[in-house]
């Protein structure tokens, strides 16, 4: 039985996400079946669009145009300009795409761009991005943010938060959570039989023994020692500088961050335009472009969907990891 298609979120349609939806239709085609939902009306002019009543029929239609599940918004889009009638709309939509992998007429969730900020002003959106109502949709209570490129996984176990609040965010219950989702997921998403974690410290030189900061004692090193009792194949903490050049990264499958920009820097300097955002932890699969709405070139013809591309193959490859087919993903309760 062939892998239900993909349902791909629209996002913030002012954004860049309709013209890389349709870019990436055109480089994938019936070779990565995926279905948009959005409205068609804020797709470029002229797109090949195939209206699709049911994503099962994505899986031909793919072939000579992009399908579109059709959901209404209130308003036209307007490139490089918020509309604040299409917020209630982009909500739907990624309710509507956990809905769908929920009855198992999609193996996964790849989703568009989102203006947090627009979202905010216009539907007093409750939640500080994707992920957060992703989980809460899904009913989970943590979840871990992981951006993969062929080269790359990085974890960071805190994220938005300013960096003088990273050490006291810094629990060993949050280090011990996102150190076993991960292992979970590299097994479960990734196919890796016996994951390999790397952890980072937090400071300079990983604490050098106490001298440059007390918290690869007094959190990190417990934590790890515990994990590597239960039978995990773990080391660290390392000094960040360490760990991302060549012979280093040849080492372990994912390497696991402190705070962003621990994580974030090196991924983005090995592979800007094609890292992919993961959600480990959810009971279904979700991946995303490492990217934001770019207002900025909206609707002119520039944006790169080298990242959507990336995140659609991904998130393709895990669920053939998962052993998804169609009919058989994740049942909400």
């Amino acid at each position: 039985m062939a892998l239900a298609p993909i349902a791909l979120t629209c996002g913030d349609p002012s954004g860049i996400g309709p013209e890389i939806a349709l870019a990436a239709w055109r480089k994938l085609g019936a070779r990565l079946p995926f279905f948009l939902i959005g409205d068609p009306r804020h797709l470029p002019g002229g797109a090949p669009v195939a209206p699709i009543r049911h994503p099962s029929e994505a899986l031909s239609a793919c072939a000579s145009a992009l399908p579109v599940l059709h959901h209404e918004f209130a308003a036209p889009a307007t490139p490089g300009k918020p509309v604040l009638a299409n917020a209630q709309g982009v909500v739907d939509v990624i309710a509507r795409a956990v809905d769908l992998v929920g009855r198992g007429d999609a193996s996964a969730i790849c989703t568009g761009p989102i203006n947090k900020k627009a979202l905010k002003v216009g539907v007093d959106f409750a939640y500080p991005g994707h992920t957060e109502y992703l989980a809460a949709l899904a009913g989970v209570d943590r979840v871990v943010m992981m951006l993969a490129c062929d080269a790359l996984r990085v974890v960071p176990v805190t994220i938005h938060i300013p960096l003088s609040e990273v050490p006291a965010a810094l629990s060993a219950e949050l280090l011990r959570d996102t150190l076993r989702i991960t292992h979970a997921a590299l097994i479960r998403d990734f196919g890796i039989t016996v994951p390999r974690l790397l952890v980072a410290g937090l400071n300079p030189h990983a604490g050098e023994g106490g001298t440059i900061g007390h918290e690869e004692i007094s959190v990190i090193s417990p934590v790890i020692a515990a994990l590597r009792d239960e039978g995990m194949a773990i080391s660290g903490p390392l000094s960040a500088d360490t760990m991302f050049h060549p012979a280093a990264r040849a080492q372990y499958d994912a390497a696991v961050c402190m705070y962003h920009d621990q994580a974030l820097i090196p991924i983005k300097t090995l592979d800007f335009a094609s890292g992919v955002n993961v959600t480990l932890g959810l009971p279904f699969i979700r991946t995303s472009p490492d990217h934001g709405t770019a207002y900025d070139i909206a609707g002119r013809g520039l944006a790169d969907p080298s990242s959507l591309i990336a995140a659609l193959k991904m998130a393709r490859d895990m669920a053939l990891a998962r052993g998804q087919v169609q009919g058989k993903v994740w049942k909400q309760q």
